[in-house]
């Protein structure tokens, strides 16, 4: 049996960093671009063939599992218990996550001929999202969270657990230009305004293209409905349970809409992070 527990190497690492009070220490936080979308459509992508007999009477595993729970993170299922884990021992095709800026991935990964699928969102709403989940975090674990204003600050000097926003999105956004068959840049707000299309073209991007027969016969659409919110939130498995970092499964389904900050953030506030935007994103071709 692997152990939970990071290895002494990792443990002397963490411990000589530099640290700061984050939004919800001692929790970890994760980044809120429609992760969990996106693992759910890759998933379904890349294991449509084995499940594409309507007769059949296997369930598929989105039915029955959560996104988080089939699409395992690189750097805590894999790396943060193992020094050298074996790849082999996952099943093809292997589908793993990560929320690591590009910077920081291992070289094997970046030297490999794996694909990379980067999903990033309006930093207003990045941040709304985030808050959410780090506060259901919070009251969970000791009833207090840090207030929205002060989070905003943290956010907008670039204090999160994987680094500035800017740098993050900045990185593999540099990266899809030099290498566009190695890294696909998407937005979140474009795949909303027309998944079909984005569907399809992630479909190209992993190797696996719709045929025209799958594209006549609606599979396209029958991945978005059984990948919508709509459909994933209300599934048990999602509304009930927990991961095995003890977060729970229903903390990943809250609206998962574009220009929700509207709702909890002033005009100024809002105005603060596109006054940062503008200045770190300056001489890109990124926008927001």
């Amino acid at each position: 049996m692997q152990s939970s527990q990071p290895s002494q190497a990792c443990t002397d690492l963490i411990s000589s960093l530099p640290s700061d009070k984050g939004w919800d220490n001692p929790s970890l936080i994760f980044p809120k671009s429609g992760t969990t979308w996106l693992k759910a459509i890759l998933f379904a992508l890349l294991n449509r063939a084995e499940y594409s007999n309507p007769n059949s009477e296997r369930c598929h595993p989105l039915q029955t599992r959560n996104p988080h729970d089939l699409v395992p993170y690189l750097e805590f299922q894999l790396y943060l218990q193992q020094e050298d884990p074996d790849h082999a021992t996952f099943a093809s095709p292997r589908l793993l996550a990560t929320h690591l800026p590009y910077s920081s991935l291992p070289q094997s990964v970046r030297d490999s001929k794996c694909k990379l699928v980067y999903l990033c969102r309006n930093p207003k709403d990045n941040f709304i999202s985030l808050w959410h989940f780090t506060k259901k975090m919070m009251l969970k674990e000791n009833g207090d969270q840090t207030p929205l204003p002060e989070c905003l600050d943290k956010f907008c000097q670039g204090l999160s657990m994987y680094g500035p926003y800017w740098d993050h999105v900045l990185g593999y956004h540099k990266m899809s230009s030099e290498m566009p068959e190695k890294v696909l840049f998407m937005k979140f707000e474009e795949m909303k305004e027309d998944p079909c299309v984005h569907v399809r073209r992630l479909a190209d991007f992993v190797g696996c293209p719709f045929s025209e027969e799958e594209l006549r016969g609606g599979t396209v659409e029958g991945i978005l409905r059984m990948c919508s919110f709509d459909n994933l939130s209300t599934l048990e498995v999602n509304k009930s349970g927990s991961l095995w970092t003890r977060v729970e499964n229903k903390s990943f389904f809250r609206r998962g809409e574009v220009g929700d900050w509207v709702n909890y953030m002033s005009a100024e506030m809002g105005e603060r992070i596109d006054s940062v935007m503008e200045e770190k994103l300056h001489g890109s071709e990124l926008k927001f």
